[in-house]
């Protein structure tokens, strides 16, 4: 009896606009650009996606059921540019089968440089989605499912029952990835993987004519899962939310698919849907998933060369978690902010070279030419972000020690040697 574990990661960055070597706007990011993109998707996935999901657990009183991850800053664009998806979400949420699962805020590789900073986005992340829906995240989902060991221990720490990640071939060996496991330092944290082939056919073979299987069917679709009877106890369905209506159009009947989908699940009446908490709940941990290198569910290599595979990247997230220290202490809230929306994943993505099978991937709403434009107008950005953090650090400095007074033997002196 395998469940269906639906996750659905929903994310748009905070794009940054053109921004010159000469410019010293103190904002970055393209407003207009944003909007159009949020209320374009919203149009064609985000409202009649969550309209059919929660029309479909009507319908099946309660036993469909699904989960998401929802970042940050696209819960700000909601609020800002779509409002009404917002409503939709809640409402959802009201109907107790869905579960709303915890990421960084700013769906950022903080894990990667500064674990003060990860934790603390965690933190904000969890503290919205219980403001918003009433709920405190229990699973946790890092950025684009980058995962390892360490993150597995840490995550365990700050007290989440599980984490979803990717199941990859070269650490699974013979192994399926449609059972409970958990890392080798710690019995504390269960492990979810992703089923990338059965995801991977909805997610980007669906609408593909060249592709052995298309069409693609609810009916044939929940045979395969069928046919995993007795060979695992869940097939967790991890993609993107865009999938439905965006990367895969209405036109090509995905809507269709998912509409039938519950239906030709529970022909077999064995078969349940059950979110990532209910999975964790309800079956036993059937051995250790031992990730010694970063993994991710990004491109054919599952590693982290989409955001670290080229020096551009490298230099430019160096650079940025460089400022921690001195955005922290500056107690500017707008600096941080600023800071914290720069470090979002998808601005080291467009950095990235590689084409051939993955390039297409790469080219989606991505604002710029060429990788090394991305990297050239993020860079000029950062330098005004720095500009700015050093002026108020010079500000900081004189309110402390104004003109004319010095400090000697720990007392203030008026004497005219210390100038500012």
């Amino acid at each position: 009896m395998p469940s269906v574990c639906f996750y659905f990661q929903v994310h748009q960055p905070f794009r940054l606009r053109r921004y010159s070597i000469f410019d010293t706007d103190c904002h970055y990011f393209d407003d207009a650009k944003n909007e159009e993109v949020c209320r374009k998707v919203a149009a064609k996935c985000y409202l009649p996606a969550t309209r059919l999901i929660l029309d479909l657990v009507r319908r099946y009183e309660g036993h469909f059921k699904v989960a998401y991850s929802l970042s940050g800053v696209i819960l700000e664009q909601f609020e800002r540019y779509a409002p009404e998806v917002l409503d939709v979400f809640q409402r959802l949420a009201e109907t107790g089968c869905v579960e709303f699962l915890a990421e960084t805020y700013y769906h950022t590789l903080s894990f990667l440089y500064s674990r003060e900073e990860f934790a603390e986005q965690v933190a904000m992340h969890q503290d919205r989605i219980s403001e918003l829906f009433g709920s405190r995240p229990q699973v946790f989902r890092n950025t684009e499912l980058i995962y390892n060991n360490d993150l597995g221990a840490y995550v365990a720490e700050m007290g989440f029952k599980g984490v979803i990640c990717e199941g990859a071939d070269h650490l699974l060996g013979y192994r399926s990835p449609n059972y409970v496991y958990r890392p080798p330092s710690t019995d504390q944290v269960a492990l979810l993987l992703k089923n990338y082939r059965l995801s991977d056919d909805v997610a980007f073979r669906f609408s593909n004519r060249h592709w052995s299987e298309w069409p693609l069917t609810a009916e044939k679709f929940a045979v395969w899962i069928n046919r995993l009877n007795d060979h695992g106890h869940t097939v967790n369905l991890f993609m993107d939310y865009e999938t439905l209506g965006e990367h895969q159009w209405a036109e090509t009947g995905i809507f269709e698919f998912l509409n039938h989908l519950p239906h030709e699940i529970f022909r077999c009446r064995e078969n349940n849907f059950k979110t990532p908490s209910e999975v964790i709940d309800t079956y036993p941990v059937s051995g250790v998933y031992d990730v010694p290198h970063m993994i991710s569910w990004a491109d054919t290599e599952r590693d982290l060369s989409a955001w670290l595979g080229n020096a551009m990247q490298s230099n430019a997230l160096h650079e940025l978690y460089r400022l921690e220290k001195d955005v922290k202490a500056s107690g500017d809230p707008n600096i941080l902010r600023d800071w914290r929306i720069m470090q979002g994943s998808d601005h080291f993505y467009y950095m990235c070279v590689k084409y051939f099978a993955d390039g297409d991937v790469h080219r989606y709403f991505n604002p710029y030419d060429s990788p090394y434009d991305s990297y050239i107008n993020f860079m000029n950005a950062l330098d005004n972000l720095r500009s700015r953090l050093k002026l108020k650090q010079r500000v900081v400095r004189k309110l402390a020690f104004p003109p004319g007074r010095r400090v000697r033997e720990g007392r203030p002196s008026t004497s005219p040697e210390y100038t500012g």
